[in-house]
């Protein structure tokens, strides 16, 4: 999948602990702001950080994955809600943003929070579609099922983000590797991120 590291097979993870060396020698306050901008749990991010170092970007995911399973449903809540709304790309039909915005409201008003969504697997320009399927489709869900889904989102939006962050610290010569940027999607509000909250 786009965005995501297999772990035993990644290509150049001889390199890895180079790329993460900053990540590792940060001071524990600088670490913790940065992973807040991949998922808003002060918890999960103090966690990953106290754990450095970490040898490669697999062992640093595997970790991330760990933390974000563990998240209480206040954790939870409060990932959720430091999630925002994406701006639909300029030029979008009015009648999107009509059906986004009722779309949100319904799905917000079900289930008390913003809509979360892994767009890893789709092209920018069916993004919309998806959300709008998705928000459909999760809204009969009951709130029990809805909050474990929104988690395994939100795990899988920080997995992209650290991914995205880890390839800014390695710089751009090496456009190939494992965790590339993609483009950012139209005001995500995190580092070139293909993935989208609505």
């Amino acid at each position: 999948m786009p965005g995501q590291v297999a772990l035993p097979e990644q290509k150049g993870a001889s390199r890895s602990p180079a790329r993460l060396e900053p990540f590792n020698a940060a001071p524990a306050d600088a670490v913790e702001q940065t992973l807040l901008s991949c998922l808003r749990s002060p918890r999960w991010a103090r966690r990953l950080s106290e754990h450095r170092p970490y040898p490669d970007l697999g062992a640093l995911l595997a970790a991330a994955d760990e933390a974000a399973y563990d998240l209480t449903a206040a954790d939870l809540a409060e990932a959720l809600a430091g999630e925002s709304l994406t701006v639909l790309p300029e030029g979008a039909y009015s009648a999107a943003h009509t059906a986004l915005r009722a779309a949100h409201a319904a799905y917000e008003s079900r289930f008390g929070h913003v809509f979360v969504i892994c767009l890893d697997d789709f092209a920018p320009d069916e993004a919309l579609d998806q959300v709008l399927a998705g928000i459909r489709s999760r809204l009969g869900n009951d709130p029990e099922e809805e909050r474990v889904l929104a988690a395994e989102e939100l795990r899988r939006l920080a997995r992209g983000r650290i991914a995205r962050l880890v390839h800014i610290f390695e710089g751009p010569d090496d456009p190939g590797a494992p965790g590339a940027a993609r483009p950012e999607s139209a005001d995500s509000g995190r580092p070139d991120s293909p993935y989208v909250p609505v």
